[in-house]
């Protein structure tokens, strides 16, 4: 029946190299683009993820005295997901959809799920999580952390890892004090510069893609349009790593480079002051009263670069890959026009193009229309035919989240609904198709093809 219901080649439909729109823009009235450097012009190799678990872990163990048996252990790739809230209090890791509530089978204490009834109990008999306790729009609570960016990756697998080791031997700790010495130990591979260092040495074996990102930098400035660069990485690191993927003059292409500007602080803070830097990245010591062209700054903020540029409104694109503190407070703010670089999204997109995953959606959607269509069926046998058929659903939504990661599904939705990450201000009373899905909705392929039963009256339902 599947097999009838699907027209042919609807498994190859979605370009995973595309872009996806969440809003109409004219690239024609776009003036200037923005950069940030890393994860979005900068790709970084999977095996950084390994070197900042093994040096954070180190840490931990010879810095903050946590157990020696710690050493025992490696990163996993693939277990975690961005997205994910942690609960200091509860030692919980989580996926939370954009309405509050905790996706059911994606919780995990250490490396260990922890079962559903316990995660309702936990919650108080419920499994929303109230807006107090998620605070503001950055997922930043009191007791509530949201791990949004590809470095957060590292983090959740050591925390999980340490969790694991205290449980496993029994071992009484004091959840902030984890959660903060282990936050600590990430910061300090980022800020003591050691990531930089080991990257600067082996440019080749960490970063990818450096054709594509010339050629567009390229193409732009053919166009005349300005750009710029605003990253929290220091200037000796961005430099090398621009002359490895573009060539050695690429500060020609740029009429501004930021760096170490301390985001999301730049976009919010007004009190930090831009400084310069000379070509070998020293600082200098006058006032900025204006920012030039080939110049290399330092800190700052968006106001005093807003007043210095004129760089306003929508004639600004500006690109990242942290959803909030990159690109949140620009749009919502500032009336920038935005692009997400979000890598995990290829991969997802080639998931979703396979047979596997289009006969599960496709089933779990003719079954959800089923019930519907027969719920008000309530004698014992049809009860029992519902009951089987929920089930059913139930463990095709499972099979369908395992094939993204089998611990916490896709970055994107928890089964119906889309996930804290990828919120949008659009209330979703059922699934409804993402922007990368939306040609996979099943009444716009089978509308037309009256093989499944009840297909007719199940057309209107969306």
């Amino acid at each position: 029946l599947l097999l009838d219901l699907l027209p042919p080649g609807v498994c190859n439909l979605l370009n995973p190299a595309a872009i996806y729109a969440n809003n109409e823009i004219s690239l024609g009235d776009v003036e200037i683009y923005g950069f940030d450097y890393d994860y979005t012009l900068a790709q970084c190799s999977n095996l950084l993820h390994s070197m900042i678990f093994n040096t954070a872990r180190d840490i931990l163990i010879e810095q903050f005295k946590y157990p020696e048996g710690l050493g025992k252990y490696d990163y996993i790739p693939g277990f975690a997901i961005r997205g994910l809230h942690y609960d200091v209090q509860k030692s919980l890791l989580m996926k939370i959809d954009a309405f509050h509530y905790v996706q059911l089978g994606t919780a995990y204490r250490g490396l260990k799920p922890v079962p559903d009834e316990e995660v309702i109990e936990l919650y108080g008999g419920t499994q929303h999580i109230p807006l107090y306790q998620m605070s503001d729009f950055y997922g930043k609570g009191p007791s509530l952390k949201q791990f949004m960016d590809i470095f957060s990756l590292p983090e959740m697998t050591l925390l999980s890892s340490v969790i694991d080791y205290f449980i496993t031997h029994g071992i009484e700790f004091d959840q902030v004090h984890l959660y903060k010495d282990i936050s600590d130990a990430i910061r300090d591979v980022h800020v003591k510069g050691v990531m930089y260092k080991w990257i600067e040495k082996d440019l080749e074996q960490y970063i990818l893609h450096g054709d594509e990102i010339y050629a567009v930098l390229n193409r732009l400035v053919n166009h005349k349009k300005k750009l710029f660069l605003i990253t929290n990485s220091p200037f000796s690191f961005v430099d090398k790593g621009m002359k490895h993927m573009v060539g050695k003059n690429w500060r020609d292409l740029f009429d501004m480079v930021i760096v170490q500007a301390d985001k999301p602080n730049f976009f919010t803070d007004r009190r930090k002051p831009f400084r310069k830097l000379d070509d070998k990245g020293s600082l200098q010591w006058d006032k900025i009263n204006q920012l030039e062209k080939g110049k290399i700054y330092k800190e700052g903020n968006l106001f005093d670069f807003l007043r210095l540029t004129g760089w306003r409104g929508s004639k600004v694109l500006y690109f990242g890959d942290h959803l909030y503190s990159d690109l949140a407070d620009l749009m919502l703010r500032h009336g920038w026009r935005t692009g997400a670089i979000v890598p995990e999204l290829e991969t997802e997109i080639r998931i979703i193009n396979t047979e596997q995953y289009m006969h599960s959606l496709t089933w779990q959607q003719a079954l959800t229309g089923l019930l519907e269509r027969m719920q008000m069926y309530q004698d014992a046998e049809s009860k029992q035919v519902l009951l089987e058929w929920m089930k059913e659903r139930q463990e095709i939504r499972s099979l369908t989240k395992n094939l993204f990661n089998p611990q916490f599904g896709s970055i994107f939705r928890t089964f119906h609904n889309p996930t804290y990450f990828s919120r949008h201000f659009t209330f979703y009373p059922r699934r409804t198709p993402l922007q990368h899905e939306a040609p996979l909705w099943m009444d716009q392929l089978c509308t037309g093809c009256m093989k499944t039963p009840f297909l007719e009256e199940m057309v209107h339902i969306r």
